[in-house]
Formats: structure tokens, sequence, C-alpha cells
């Protein structure tokens, strides 16, 4: 069972990212405030849920939150600060948004920047230590493989319907023959190797 909560009295946030490791779309990240009684039965890291939890967490944890944000930084922005930064401007960037605003913060991993003098705390693995870590990975997951799956009707050739811009087999196979596309984060090591004009002109 996941902890409730990590303060005692605070109003608590809980943050975390999802596609940080993928070769093309945003970096999502959200941010959330859950009630002190909050629980569900499996709730946890999203990366071991399956579509079908993943979904049913989604509409239960917006309609259960106290507060609640989706932001996202785009490729363009990645490929100009590097990942681990845009993933914590994304976090900043719905802990901003969040009402009622955050006395503390509980972040997923071990690197973080301040944000307005809000005290924080890294927790590895705390999306699955932490309701509300764990929340703000199912939101942000779901959020960006929604967002994925829509894209890949635009640029249908890498598969991202099913692999969401991940360096699956087919995505790379898709990038050697047909290039890249103007989601795909030219700083990432397989792609800062290509020669950046071959560019599908269907795609410019």
């Amino acid at each position: 069972m996941l902890l409730p909560y990590h303060t005692e009295s605070k109003i608590e946030a809980g943050t975390d990212e999802a596609g940080r490791g993928c070769l093309a779309g945003p970096v999502f990240a959200a941010a959330v405030i859950l009630p002190r009684d909050f629980s569900h039965p499996f709730l946890r890291d999203s990366k071991q849920l399956n579509s079908i939890q993943k979904n049913e967490l989604y509409a239960f944890i917006k309609k259960e939150a106290l507060g609640y944000s989706i932001k996202k930084v785009t490729p363009a922005k990645i490929d100009k600060i590097n990942i681990l930064n845009a993933s914590i401007l994304a976090m900043h960037k719905a802990i901003a948004e969040l009402s009622p605003k955050p006395e503390f913060i509980l972040v997923d991993g071990n690197r973080f920047k301040p944000f307005k003098n809000i005290p924080f705390e890294c927790i590895i693995k705390g999306d699955d230590k932490y309701y509300s870590i764990a929340a703000a990975s199912v939101l942000a997951k779901v959020e960006r493989d929604n967002y994925m799956t829509r894209m890949s009707k635009k640029y249908p050739l890498y598969s991202w319907d099913t692999n969401m811009g991940y360096p699956t087999a087919a995505h790379r196979d898709g990038i050697r023959e047909h290039g890249i596309t103007p989601l795909h984060r030219k700083s990432f090591k397989m792609l800062a190797e290509l020669d950046h004009t071959k560019q599908m002109k269907f795609f410019e």
C-alpha cells in the first residue's frame, strides 16, 4: 500500500513526468494534490499498469483530486535546454497551475530545482511509494499517450500509436527509412547522428 502523505499538516503536491526517454514528442508532467484520506487498490507507478487500469485511474484521479495540472514541454525546447531541464520545467509549469497552492512538493526521482521557495523532497521510485506521485505519473502518462496516438495519425510511419515515441525497432526503422519529423528530438543520440536535412517533404 502506498503512503497517503509525507508531511503531517501541509498541502502536499506530488509531481512526475512521462516521456523522458522518447525520441519524439513532448515531455509531459503532472502535479496532483490529493485528499489526506485518498486511497485506491491498484494505484501505483504507471509503468506497472495496463492501459485499462491507467484510463480508469486517469478519470478517478481527476474526479477525486483536490487539484491537478498537466503540462508539456516541446521537442524544440528539449533540444535547447536538454531533457532533464525540460522535465523539471514541465513539472514547474504543472505546479504553477495548481489550486490550492502547495506548501510542500514530493518529486519522483533524484533531481529537481526549487520552485518559488516551496519546500520539496526528491523520492527515488516515489511513484511506487506515495499516492500523489503515483497519481501524477498516471495523469502525465495517459495524457502523453493520448497525444502521441493523435500525432500518429498525422505522422503514420513511426508506429507512435504503439510505441508512443520510444526507441523501438519499428520507430528506429521508420527514422532510418523516412527521416525525421518536427516532433523528433534532434539532440538525442540516434537523431544527432543523422542528417537533419532528411525530412520527408510531406512533413515540411
